[in-house]
């Protein structure tokens, strides 16, 4: 994708509040959920964000937007609780038209992408969760020299962030993008400044403290890739690990590097994102055709093919000649497998991997 072109439209979250969105690419649809440090004008010619946007929307329709309180959306907001950024992720979805997609969650954004796909299991997917957490700092039995340091990151974004002279800003660079060039940094140290006000910064970084999913990760029952750098500054390793221990059946991929935020021609960046693309490739393994739907038996498989046809219990016995209860059984192991609650979740996926693909046969 030598040109990146995209389309930017607002929607209105439950309260209200107006949020910009914004499309680009072509292909099944993705949504990034919300994340700090966003501005849909300025990550297009980003040399920090732009990379991901190319890699994102190589293969899908990337739907984005900013949050609350950023970039293009409403600034004049005073409500970041975490329940608002699931309104707002909510409206977006909503306003783009998309009834089934997969959901790319980053940093604190994951948090939300992991709720969304807990609550909504008939429309993610996908998950990928990529330096992400379940437990903000705060939820993670902080020590007092970490709460002293929280808060005093908290009061230098309030007196530094909208400053000219980067010199307060570049902290945080340094611990998203530790091995940026020059040009990098510049690029997002100006980022900060322009994605959101000195005291709209401070209340959404203390927002992502109290944050908590941990109930509802178990809850995920889509196919989800967990993504995370050894030695991330900003998001400990370990809390990857805690995601990915979470949700069941989770994929997880340790990712070698220092960086945050991943920077294009860095090892790390090619290895997350083709982790990634194979991740959700059609039929590819971790995905809907993947591990799960290989542990079918022939006959679990034979009678998936006949599920995602809409045949029940009844026609698919008579078909193979079987009893209703024997069907009955096989088809609770495919769910079991496949890890979906109802049946038409369990079409879904069938269809998705490539199940009734071609017409019945019918016989007469």
């Amino acid at each position: 994708m030598s040109e990146l072109r995209q389309a930017i439209r607002f929607c209105t979250s439950s309260d209200g509040a107006r949020i910009a969105y914004a499309t680009l690419g072509a292909g099944r649809p993705l949504v990034w959920g919300p994340h700090f440090l966003t501005h849909l004008e300025f990550d297009l010619r980003s040399p920090v964000w732009r990379p991901w946007l190319v890699e994102l929307g190589r293969h899908n329709r990337l739907v984005r937007y900013d949050g609350r309180g950023c970039g293009l959306s409403d600034r004049d907001s005073t409500d970041f609780s975490f329940e608002r950024s699931i309104d707002d992720l909510t409206a977006v979805v909503d306003a783009a038209r998309l009834d089934r997609f997969a959901l790319f969650g980053t940093s604190q954004g994951s948090a939300a992408a992991i709720a969304y796909a807990a609550r909504h299991p008939e429309r993610v997917t996908h998950l990928v969760i990529y330096g992400g957490y379940a437990r903000g700092p705060m939820k993670r039995n902080p020590s007092p020299e970490q709460v002293r340091a929280a808060r005093a990151m908290l009061e230098l974004v309030e007196l530094g962030w909208g400053l000219q002279n980067p010199a307060y800003r570049q902290m945080f660079t340094s611990i998203f993008i530790p091995d940026a060039t020059p040009q990098q940094a510049a690029w997002f140290n100006e980022q900060e400044r322009t994605c959101a006000t000195p005291a709209t910064a401070a209340r959404l970084i203390a927002s992502f403290g109290s944050i908590d999913v941990t109930d509802l990760a178990v809850q995920v029952r889509c196919p989800t890739l967990v993504l995370h750098v050894r030695d991330d500054a900003r998001v400990p390793f370990e809390e990857g690990r805690i995601v990915a221990r979470l949700i069941p059946g989770a994929r997880f991929v340790p990712v070698e590097g220092r960086n945050h935020v991943l920077l294009e021609g860095e090892p790390a960046f090619a290895e997350a994102f083709g982790a990634l693309h194979e991740f959700l490739r059609p039929g590819a393994s971790g995905g809907p055709g993947g591990p799960a739907f290989a542990d079918l038996t022939a006959r679990e498989r034979e009678i998936l093919e006949l599920v995602a046809h809409g045949l029940d219990n009844a026609q698919i016995g008579a078909r193979l000649e079987l009893s209703e209860k024997t069907v009955r059984n096989n088809v609770s192991r495919i769910f079991d497998k496949l890890g979906v609650p109802t049946r038409a979740q369990a079409i879904v996926r069938a269809r998705e991997a490539g199940f009734a693909a071609s017409p019945l046969d019918i016989q007469h």
